[in-house]
């Protein structure tokens, strides 16, 4: 059998299981039952995101190397009828395709390897019954359902190659869905990814630490004032980023399908780009921080603001500095190319996808004159 990946993060979560899953899969099934897996990592999902499309494609891969069994994995969520695909089989083939982002955030390798497990036990046992000429049964795959709730069976399209389909549905399958694309896209990367802004950041709090002014202002402001500044600028970080690098996601259908595919994309980049943000202002406090411990000097401090330098002073201090960094980082960011944004933003097939449909877009335009220079 075959783990048919996507490159990065689907080809890694299939090379980790790939080398205990025999032996699982052996136990599992019985005496006598041996498995073979070999991992191939391919972008399968390159320029479509259509399931009955990517069903062929995994068919035809499939014949061409003679696999038994195909289990494809992506990272990119998959919609069908309104609902969001968690993982299509076909017994008749042998295939089956998994969403990595419907398993949610949370043990994504744990929770796929169970999938896997599930999905490959059943598929084998049903070509080795079609193949004695009792009819093929299909697994009701109770543990997976159970263990991963909101998971239920989903509607199948009469020109489908698909025989079982798992959904999620509802808020709780939306969210799922949600935190399963923001772990794809890893927005831890968008810390390293922002060079020039982070440089803008730190010289600009570098320089409001040692600023007497900053002084006056950080001890007179409250909490409350403090989080709204800190609200305040991580937004304005968030909204420049997204608007600057052309981030947000506009969809040129108009079925209610492709409006809350585009909610859910628009959705991840927010909280991707956000949780980036945040990291980046949590940094910037930590630095501001210990700058300010070693530049600054107490007797100083005091003769400006009339307020003594405690450890409640350099937190309040390093505070509001970090705000007013965050702000210096967002004009500094205009000086990072979009491309290296998107990079750290999103991950490789999300990146893929944003592209097609902007060279799509722009062929529509193109093809109706609107494009058209006059």
């Amino acid at each position: 059998m075959a783990l048919l990946a996507d490159p990065d993060a689907p080809t890694e979560i299939a090379q980790r299981m790939a080398w205990m899953l025999p032996t699982r899969l052996a136990d599992k099934s019985g005496p006598g039952r041996r498995f073979e897996i070999e991992v191939v990592s391919e972008p399968f999902t390159a320029e479509t995101e259509d399931v009955p499309t990517l069903m062929r494609r995994i068919t035809d891969r499939g014949r061409a190397e003679n696999w038994d069994v195909v289990v494809a994995l992506t990272d990119l969520p998959l919609h069908s009828h309104g609902r969001k695909i968690v993982v299509d089989l076909s017994h008749e083939h042998g295939l089956a395709l998994l969403s990595l982002p419907a398993l949610g955030g949370l043990r994504l390798q744990t929770r796929t390897q169970r999938v896997v497990e599930e999905v490959v036990l059943g598929l084998a046992g049903s070509q080795i019954t079609g193949a004695e000429g009792a009819p093929r049964s299909q697994p009701a795959m109770g543990p997976f359902v159970s263990r991963l709730a909101p998971i239920h069976p989903g509607p199948i399209g009469e020109q489908e190659t698909v025989d079982l389909r798992y959904v999620v549905s509802g808020p709780r399958g939306y969210l799922r869905v949600l935190v399963g694309m923001v772990r794809a896209n890893r927005p831890w990367r968008l810390v390293p990814g922002l060079s020039k802004a982070l440089a803008a950041a730190l010289a600009t709090g570098a320089v409001a630490t040692v600023n007497s002014t900053v002084w006056n202002l950080a001890v007179s402001l409250s909490v409350p004032r403090l989080v709204i500044a800190t609200v305040g600028s991580v937004a304005l970080m968030i909204g420049w980023l997204i608007v600057d690098a052309e981030l947000w996601h506009r969809s040129a259908a108009s079925s209610p399908e492709a409006r809350q595919r585009t909610r859910l994309y628009n959705a991840s980049t927010v909280v991707t780009v956000g949780i980036g943000v945040l990291v980046c202002y949590v940094g910037l406090m930590v630095v501001n921080w210990v700058w300010a411990l070693f530049i600054l000097n107490g007797q100083a401090f005091a003769s400006v603001t009339r307020t003594p330098l405690h450890a409640q002073e350099y937190l309040t201090l390093s505070w509001f500095v970090a705000s007013v960094a965050t702000v210096g980082g967002a004009l500094g960011s205009g000086l990072e190319s979009d491309d290296a944004i998107r990079a750290a933003a999103y991950s490789k097939r999300e990146q893929e996808r944003r592209l097609t449909l902007r060279n799509d877009h722009d062929r529509d335009r193109g093809d109706d004159g609107t494009g058209d220079a006059r």
